[in-house]
């Protein structure tokens, strides 16, 4: 059968996926005897389109599925979205131009409904673009009522152990989103900022003290000044009062180990809450709280005169007021680094108020044990599970005042405050639309309180896993969890993975998965994250219009595991011409295999035995590289050994045994070899290049390997009987002098097919001479020579590097 002229990737591209999907190539199968290989796939947000770094990270995921088919696994390769939460809302809220505060809860949660199902079906369009092989059968929403049952019912089991509480406590707070956040959701962000040094009057002594601050606009909430016990400056300070300007209030000054005499004045100003150490040290002190900041970012009654306004108008009016009555010393340019909300990048605050928490903060050592059992891809990435929880401060504040999420399953007693949960079996409820069916345990009392808060939306995907694994027979859940692998991005250790580790030993007392595969940042073409604000969002879409899929997914392959990759599109040049080359050289193998049947190889040559010798390592390299997650090295090395081995050494030299078997005979060898070598090669790039492989197989080998897809098919097996080190010897020798002969022949600027009158061939070593040998007839005939000759002891021609052999060429 012969290919076509050319590779029509725009149509064969959606031809494939519409026949794995129409065929199940890809479906998992419950009733089978296979060892099973789960995979706990990333659900994507549902906050707009498929991005770059999307198509980059899930790629790799997608290799180690492919390849694990091959290896005689049933995958269990799901599929999900997390269309819950405040990501999605926020997305929502763009599209519509609507927010719960405009339309209501109810109608925004419809709104917030109809669109992540019309999102979905365009992001779903978009990864089965890239060539996914998920079973799209195996599929859920984390907003779905099945899943609502097992967040709640996660929920009520962590309550019924002491672990799910709830407390009027300081917590991290968005003034933006207007909802408590936890400290997984922080990012540390460099600004500019200011130091200000403002005097604080001390009447029982007639002196004055001077404090630094970066934030002014909490002057009204400041309860107290530290200084260190030891810091001979303040020691006459300790235990007197400073009054606040402005305000006329007094606060004491305090001796504390926790003030640093080497930073600002050493005097430091506490006020509630200017940041983490604030929340710390008023409750070491057990200080009086000044709750000054609203919900929405603006001062409070607390704030007398500064009341209505804004942290930043607050700010820029206070610190006028303090220097109208000489309290600001100076002010002085700074960097500083702050916690910034990474949903929105507003900084973030801390507000008291009633939140549900999760108690984990015991159970660190625990975490840390269990996280250093997982195999990590690349090691060092266990370093930053490692480093996050031991920087664990806070207990996992889990609510949100939020709208579109998972409810929590609580009512409170209205008479006494009593928590009410609902039974396992009614579940999932919506505190706010549903009724209790019990009286309250305490007093009897039969009105309730509803929750109105949600679950933060990692309270939910830290259940993946479980989510996954019972989409299918109940009974394969034993199967399936834990999961073979965990597959993310490197950034979201300390949310998904974390979180999802911390639930299943809390819930089930082991670690969710064997391994965990994490992938770094596609970058742009400069080195920089993208991101809206710097304008360098490349869209995948974009690309796949001008680059075929496989073309994308070679460039995704060229990532070491764990760094980051910049976007270069000649990277995709590159692949795309590794298509074409695919193409021409299956275009010319399959024509000499016309009428061929496989059969036992014999009669082979050294040139043959060489290419199945490295052939056969290469097989053994990249199944090892496969099985430690190192596709990089596949990708590099079976590109490497197809485009120069196979297509420029190989296939030259056997094109005379192809096409003039009466002078050079040795046919027979050469298509058996062919075979072997052009399907077994199509086999390790399959899990990388699944398209322009697929079409290749099905063209031709399909009907002789008896196979549906070459994604099920088997996966090369290394024969040890074609792994001949001497061979390997005599074919790179032979290479050599082949690459000497044409590059003779481009400094006399004449083709590579011009006929050479002679070729000399000098040696002293015995060995060199066998070689030669060997290789004489594929030599002569590649090399268009119509004399060769051999001669013994040194010449007068070209040195052939690591060979003892000289050349000489006569035109």
């Amino acid at each position: 059968m012969e290919l076509p002229k050319e590779y029509n990737w725009k149509a064969e591209e959606k031809k494939w996926q519409k026949y794995w999907i129409e065929k199940k190539i890809f479906a998992f199968n419950p009733k089978s005897n296979k060892k099973i290989y789960s995979i706990d796939t990333p659900p994507p947000t549902v906050s707009g389109k498929m991005h770059l770094g999307h198509a980059f990270s899930y790629s790799h995921i997608d290799f180690i599925a492919r390849y694990r088919r091959m290896t005689s696994y049933n995958v269990f390769f799901p599929w999900g979205f997390d269309d819950n939460g405040l990501a999605t809302e926020l997305f929502v809220e763009k599209l519509t131009g609507k927010t719960a505060e405009q339309v209501g809860r109810e109608k925004f949660i419809e709104l917030c409904l109809k669109n992540t199902v019309e999102a979905e079906k365009e992001m779903l369009t978009s990864w089965q673009s890239i060539g996914m092989s998920c079973d799209w059968n195996i599929f859920y929403r984390t907003i779905s009522k099945d899943v609502q049952k097992i967040s709640q019912k996660a929920f009520i089991d962590l309550y019924k152990q002491g672990r799910a509480y709830r407390k009027e406590d300081p917590a991290i707070w968005c003034t933006k989103c207007r909802t408590a956040i936890a400290q997984a959701e922080l990012e540390d962000v460099e600004q500019e900022s200011t130091f200000y040094y403002l005097r604080f009057n001390v009447p029982s002594l007639k002196k004055d003290i001077t404090i630094a601050t970066t934030r002014p606009e909490f002057f009204t909430a400041c309860v107290a000044i530290f200084v260190n016990p030891k810091d001979s400056r303040y020691k006459e300070f300790i235990g007197k009062k400073a009054m606040l300007h402005l305000i006329d209030r007094e606060i004491p000054i305090i001796a504390s180990e926790n003030a640093n005499p080497e930073k600002g004045t050493g005097a430091v100003y506490i006020c509630t809450f200017g940041d983490y150490e604030d929340v710390i040290w008023v409750k070491s002190e057990k200080l009086p709280v000044i709750q000054m900041l609203n919900p929405d970012g603006r001062l409070n009654e607390n704030a007398g005169k500064y009341s209505g306004l804004k942290l930043k108008e607050a700010k820029e009016k206070i610190i006028n007021d303090l220097k109208m009555v000489g309290a600001l010393v100076k002010e002085e340019k700074i960097k500083n680094i702050v916690n910034v909300h990474e949903r929105c990048g507003t900084p973030a605050e801390y507000i008291v108020a009633k939140q549900w928490f999760i108690k984990y903060l015991d159970l660190r050592e625990t975490f840390l044990q269990s996280g250093a059992k997982i195999k990590w891809h690349p090691s060092y990435m266990f370093h930053r599970l490692e480093h996050w929880i031991k920087g664990l401060k806070w207990d996992w504040c889990v609510s949100r005042q939020r709208y579109f999420g998972i409810p929590i399953p609580v009512w409170y007693c209205a008479k006494c405050g009593t928590v009410l949960l609902p039974d396992e079996k009614v579940l999932p409820i919506n505190p706010l639309v549903d009724k209790p069916k019990k009286k309250c345990a305490e007093c009897s009392s039969k009105e309730f309180i509803p929750e109105k808060d949600v679950f933060d939306t990692w309270v939910t995907s830290s259940h993946t896993p479980e989510i996954a694994a019972g989409l299918v027979d109940k009974k394969l859940f034993s199967k399936l969890f834990p999961m073979d692998l965990r597959p993310q991005a490197h950034d979201i250790i300390n949310f998904w993975l974390f979180y999802t580790l911390a639930k299943s030993i809390m819930l089930h007392k082991k670690i969710p998965w064997e391994n965990a595969m994490i992938s770094g940042y596609a970058l742009d073409p400069h080195g920089e994250k993208m991101s809206k604000s710097k304008g360098n969002i490349i869209e995948p879409q974009d690309v796949l219009a001008k680059f075929p899929a496989d073309a994308l997914r070679f460039w995704s392959a060229g990532s070491v595991l764990g760094e980051d990759l910049p976007f270069q599109e000649k990277d995709l040049v590159t692949g795309q011409k590794f298509i074409t080359k695919i193409w021409n050289s299956s275009k010319l193998v399959i024509a000499q295999l016309e009428n061929f049947k496989p059969a036992k190889i014999k009669d082979l040559r050294v040139v043959d035995r060489w290419i199945l010798s490295r052939l056969n390592n290469l097989i053994r390299d990249s199944s090892e590289a496969f099985e430690n997650y190192n596709f990089s090295k596949v990708k590099r090395d079976v590109e490497a050994f197809y485009w120069h081995d196979f297509c420029d050494y190989y296939l030259e030299i056997v094109k005379d045994r192809l096409y003039n078997p009466q002078k050079y005979g040795g046919k027979k060898a050469v298509q058996n070899t062919l075979y072997n070598v052009l399907l077994n090669s199509l086999k390790l790039l399959a899990p990388i290049m699944p398209h322009i492989t697929e079409e290749v197989f099905q063209i031709y080998f399909a009907q002789p390997e008896k196979e549906k897809s070459i994604h099920i098919s088997k996966w090369p097996q290394v024969k040890e009987e074609w792994i001949d080190k001497e061979a390997e010897e005599a074919g790179e020798i032979l290479k050599k002098i082949v690459a000497a002969v044409r590059q003779f022949k481009q400094s006399k600027n004449v083709s590579l097919g011009a006929e050479l009158k002679a070729l000399y061939l000098y040696t002293e070593d015995a060995k060199m001479q066998k070689v030669l040998e060997d290789i004489a007839l594929d030599l002569q005939g590649v090399s268009r020579a119509q004399k060769l000759a051999f001669e013994k002891g040194e010449g007068e021609g070209v040195e052939i590097p690591e060979s003892n052999i000289e050349l000489k060429i006569v035109m």
